[in-house]
């Protein structure tokens, strides 16, 4: 039984129960069946009319029923009874952004950040600023130019918000802490580990050590447990960057931003610049039109070339369960020229990450093995899924009984049952685009993993 079958049955027997309403309306909209979630909201507010939660949640299931001009009108009505209240001005902000109307958007978010509780949505920025940048004064240092941001001869200054040279780490874990990924591994000893432990042998036959590699699948896989374990192999400093740390809302910052990351890493090489959704930094530039996004992509590429400075010693490891929506420069020799395709875990490496999972938890009689053979096309954060959701139940007859209730093999049995696996949605969309969109044989991997022979 699913979780919205459980959900529905529960308000058979409690109708009146309103947190139970607004978690079965929640799960409604996670689930995509917005209109089930707008019918509980609206349940809700007929018991509890100012009921914060449930107006925040019924504009959202508007919106998601295609209704955002109904959505809109609710929380503006909602932001003027809660002025302070963070996460209505951004929700408002995106569903403005979702009707074209950018500049109002752009208030309400700017004004969403200066509240308690207020977060940022690097791709709302991206929609909000980048595409129509905000003014700034001339940089006293530096120029933007077709190809990007041409950096200053001196030194640079540090950098805000990202941390100098402790953003820096070594990675304690190395292959032998990851189970299974075998064939995974062996590609990144052979296009990677080898290359950076025997540079002098690699410069005689005129290549360079490191370089840029790109890590493609679904989520969920251990794109970055990988990455992290590759610097720990090779003892290297290991950067992860994050968009965030990247955009900036004026002309020329991101473009700095993202020079001074790189030269952090060659100052400490050899070193691993990891960028996680990479996709969001690369994206395709004829998506972007006259975007001051391609400015980005530009000093992106420069970096990546050695154009600015040499990249000798600096490995630079992108990821991204979106692939097709890279620019396709990016893959041009000397750039992410080595891809690597990060599938499912198979059924040892289920097992393996089985194992790891149950430590220093109370399970009763753990067969990792036949848990594995039940979970075909499961990611490790489908099986994290199903852990999260036999504790919960283990917590909960604990906190009845006020003793530890052991999780027996059945209950995660019967768990993983309840659950599919995410990976499915993702091989879907990979599998059209390697049938149809496959330049180069750019896909292979994807047709290879599913059986298909083109």
């Amino acid at each position: 039984m699913s979780q919205l079958d459980s959900l529905r049955q529960a308000i058979r027997v409690s109708p009146d129960n309103v947190p139970l309403l607004l978690l079965f309306a929640e799960a409604c909209l996670a689930e995509f069946s917005p209109d089930e979630g707008v019918t509980a909201f609206r349940q809700v507010l007929e018991k509890e009319p100012a009921n914060v939660p449930a107006l925040l949640g019924l504009a959202k299931g508007l919106h998601q029923s295609g209704k955002t001009s109904e959505a809109i009108v609710r929380l503006e009505s909602l932001v003027q009874t809660h002025p302070d209240h963070a996460e209505a001005h951004l929700q408002l902000s995106r569903f403005l952004m979702a009707e074209g109307q950018r500049d109002h958007a752009r208030e309400c978010y700017e004004k969403s950040l200066k509240l308690p509780g207020g977060r940022r949505d690097t791709s709302l920025e991206q929609e909000l600023f980048l595409q129509n940048p905000p003014p700034a004064p001339a940089p006293e240092k530096g120029r933007v130019t077709n190809e990007g941001w041409e950096p200053p001869s001196g030194d640079l200054p540090g950098i805000p918000e990202m941390g100098g040279p402790d953003a820096l780490e070594r990675p304690a874990i190395n292959f032998s802490d990851i189970g299974g990924m075998e064939a995974v591994k062996e590609e990144i000893r052979m296009k990677i580990i080898y290359p950076l432990k025997n540079p002098d042998l690699f410069k005689a036959y005129g290549k360079k050590a490191g370089g840029g590699v790109l890590l493609y699948g679904p989520p969920g896989c251990g794109k970055t447990l990988i990455s992290r374990a590759t610097a720990g192999e090779i003892e290297a400093n290991f950067l992860s960057i994050g968009i965030h740390q990247i955009l900036d809302l004026y002309i020329g910052e991101s473009e700095k931003n993202l020079h001074r990351l790189f030269e952090m890493a060659r100052d400490h090489s050899p070193s691993i610049l990891f960028f996680d959704e990479v996709d969001a930094l690369a994206a395709d530039r004829r998506d972007l039109r006259k975007s001051a996004g391609r400015t980005l992509i530009n000093q992106f590429l420069a970096e990546m070339d050695g154009n600015v400075a040499s990249n000798d010693g600096v490995l630079i490891l992108g990821a991204t369960n979106a692939p097709w929506h890279i620019d396709p420069a990016f893959r041009r020799p000397g750039r992410f020229d080595r891809v690597l395709f990060v599938p499912p875990p198979d059924e040892a490496a289920r097992a393996a990450i089985l194992e790891v999972m149950a430590k220093g938890k109370p399970i009763a009689d753990l067969n990792a093995r036949e848990l594995a053979q039940k979970t075909k096309d499961f990611s490790g954060a489908d099986l994290k899924g199903i852990f999260d959701a036999a504790v919960e139940r283990g917590l909960a007859k604990a906190m009845q009984t006020g003793q530890i209730v052991p999780i027996t093999q059945r209950e995660l049995l019967d768990t993983s049952k309840q659950l599919k696996p995410t990976t499915k949605a993702w091989f879907e969309s990979a599998k059209n685009y390697a049938m149809y969109s496959n330049q180069g044989g750019f896909y292979n991997d994807v047709l290879a993993f599913l059986g298909i022979k083109k």
